[in-house]
């Protein structure tokens, strides 16, 4: 199956980088407030430490408190201008809602309360490190602002070159993503390092809104490398639409909100090309597109409308009038689904990206990363792809329900190719 063929893809391009905060400001340090000593407030600790230098721009303010917790955080730059920043949900840190500037000199200061209502403060001053020279990891995010998507849209980011085992957990402490209502879920890797995909146990509610951040811009990744960019994205989930495609039957059952709406007969792969067998999502729609194969060795061009793309490999849906003599009880394709071109433009009418659709009874099976393959793995094993540990709500076992306030937390980036056909 070719990766390397291009369709553009829409997109936004989102950016990598790493965490190394040195030291901590403990308060068995002198300079403690009146009445704020030893035995009087929380055990509090704070990074950078006083005086450290050559920081990177993706740092945080980390906190680590006994007997209380933190409940004022200022960070000012050396203007005096205010840093706002975000609390990790652990209580870990406190993260700057966008990357601290290069060569500039940061105070921050953490106030901690206790059970008894003494408070504890401690401040801290570092520098930041100059404008890296080293190469940019670039990431893309394949899920837009201001969109609605299907029930089962993966949050899913891609990286080029592929992000090492080791770095891989340092990556994902910065990808942050929030559900209202809640909702949570786990990041999990492709195996290779190419992407990243981030889903709950169940497919999302309808109504659901989904906020990301990817604040990855300064985080060294590895020896070699930063992150490009810090991106920020919020969407909402439309109706629920499931496409079930059963090669046995050559048939396409359609549900909307969990009822069958429309039977529509399909061709799917001739067995020198056969389609996927698996649980995919639709990742883009197009009104007209053209297929370009040359080069390959089944070399065509063909115009075609009301394409959904299913695959990084080449697999749509779309319309077919071509093959619509034998759709419902022959296979024809080059690996896609072929409905008549009246079923092509309802379906169009109806799926979002994000919607589900399982292919089954066909000689191949879908392979990981091609395509958003999130769904295409149980919870078990999609978990088993964390880079951090799971959250205990939402660890693997058949008979836990995820508790409402649990939290979760490089070869080039995917490349379309327009098998089709």
């Amino acid at each position: 199956m070719d990766f390397r063929r291009r369709m553009t893809l829409l997109a936004v391009t989102v950016a990598a980088a790493p965490l190394a905060l040195g030291g901590c400001t403990a308060d068995r340090k002198p300079g403690a407030r009146p009445g704020e000593g030893r035995g009087a407030g929380p055990e509090l600790a704070v990074t950078p430490a006083e005086g450290t230098r050559n920081v990177p721009i993706s740092a945080e303010v980390g906190t680590t408190v006994k007997g209380g917790r933190v409940t004022s955080v200022k960070i000012v730059d050396d203007k005096g201008g205010q840093v706002a920043a975000e609390p990790r949900e652990d209580g870990s840190g406190w993260v700057p809602s966008a990357p601290l500037k290069p060569s500039r000199t940061y105070t921050a200061e953490v106030t901690a309360t206790g059970d008894r209502g003494r408070t504890t403060t401690r401040k801290t001053t570092f520098t930041t490190m100059p404008k890296s020279t080293k190469q940019a990891i670039t990431s893309t995010l394949y899920f837009a602002g201001n969109r609605t998507y299907g029930t089962a849209m993966p949050v899913t980011v891609a990286f080029d070159p592929p992000i090492p085992k080791e770095a891989r957990a340092a990556v994902q402490r910065r990808l942050f993503v929030k559900t209202d209502p809640p909702q949570p879920g786990v990041w999990s890797w492709v195996s290779d390092g190419t992407q990243v995909y981030y889903r709950a146990p169940d497919f999302w509610r309808p109504g659901t809104t989904i906020s990301f951040r990817a604040g990855l811009e300064g985080l060294p990744i590895g020896k070699e490398h930063v992150g490009d960019a810090d991106r920020r994205a919020t969407s909402k989930i439309g109706r629920q639409v499931s496409l079930e495609i059963d090669n046995a039957t050559k048939q396409m059952s359609v549900h909307r909100d969990g009822k069958l709406v429309r039977k529509i007969p399909v061709s799917l792969g001739k067995p020198s090309t056969p389609t996927s067998s698996g649980k995919m999502v639709i990742m883009e729609k197009h009104q007209f597109t053209t297929f370009d194969t040359r080069g390959s060795a089944d070399p065509y061009v063909v115009d075609v409308e009301d394409a959904q793309r299913l695959t990084w490999g080449g697999e749509f849906i779309h319309g077919a009038p071509w093959s619509e003599g034998v759709q419902g009880s022959e296979n024809v394709s080059h690996g896609c689904t072929n409905v008549s071109a009246t079923a092509a433009d309802w379906l169009m009418n109806i799926t979002q990206v994000g919607d589900l659709v399982t292919i089954k009874g066909t000689e191949v099976k879908l392979d990981e990363g091609n395509g958003w393959t999130a769904w295409n793995v149980s919870w078990d094993k999609y978990v088993k792809g964390s880079a951090l540990p799971v959250p205990a709500g939402l660890a693997p076992s058949p008979t836990q329900v995820p508790h409402p306030g649990a939290v979760a937390g490089g070869s080039p980036a995917p490349v379309p190719s327009v098998r089709g056909g």
